[in-house]
């Protein structure tokens, strides 16, 4: 068993993380009134948060400016490289050598796409390479595409906190996932061959589902803490 006994956490966070089609940068007042914009028009994706929706472009500049001073969680406006401006937000969440990635709302236009899988695969790359041990996604278990999402980049199902809370008022039971580091270097290559621009057709389809990828590994991980 390893000695953990002299193990620290690493800091909250980087500043800038960016991929062939993602940039993740902490967010800013400045990037507020583009981000609601490409959300103003879904309010289903504040279903599953614990706050909003923030209707109105100022309230969103206050939640901004809020949670931008914020170290934890540490939050990203995620852009698609494609775009002038940022689509969604994201944030980690770090404690005991585990990272949370969480707050995750994107808009339409950037949900299913090679950046938003690039944005995910940025921040577990960057949180196994500065020595988290444990990379969570926790969602609503209600919440049926962010279960899918979860187990498309390689999080292991773990179980679920019944009762966990209670969100808007009404009831919320909380899906457990987690990479933890000894899967990461499988998961990782899975991703990048994912992500090779060589892997999408001239019309963007993909070739090779991340998923499938994945899933080997997802599937070991998950056996390992199944009861007997």
């Amino acid at each position: 068993m390893a000695d953990l006994s002299r193990w620290t956490p690493p800091p909250p966070g980087p500043m800038t993380l960016e991929g062939g089609y993602a940039r993740l940068v902490p967010p800013a007042p400045a990037h507020a009134a583009a981000i609601h914009a490409a959300n103003a028009t879904d309010p289903a994706i504040w279903t599953h948060l614990s706050y909003g929706p923030l209707a109105e472009p100022a309230d969103y500049a206050v939640w901004v400016d809020r949670m931008s001073a914020r170290p934890d969680p540490f939050f990203f406006a995620i852009r698609d490289l494609d775009r002038p401006d940022p689509g969604g937000v994201a944030s980690i969440d770090p404690a005991n050598g585990s990272i949370e990635v969480g707050h995750i709302c994107l808009s339409r236009d950037l949900q299913r796409t090679r950046a938003a899988s690039e944005a995910i695969f940025l921040l577990a790359d960057w949180a196994f390479a500065a020595g988290y041990r444990r990379f969570e996604w926790k969602c609503d278990a209600a919440n049926g595409p962010s279960r899918r999402a979860a187990m498309r980049f390689g999080f292991a199902f773990e179980g679920v906190f019944r009762r966990h809370m209670i969100v808007k008022g009404r009831n919320r039971d909380t899906a457990w996932f987690a990479i933890v580091d000894r899967d990461w270097p499988e998961l990782r290559d899975a991703h990048r061959c994912w992500l090779d621009p060589a892997n999408f057709d001239a019309s963007g389809r993909q070739r090779l589902r991340l998923g499938d990828l994945t899933d080997p590994v997802r599937r070991r991980a998950g056996a390992e803490h199944s009861l007997p």
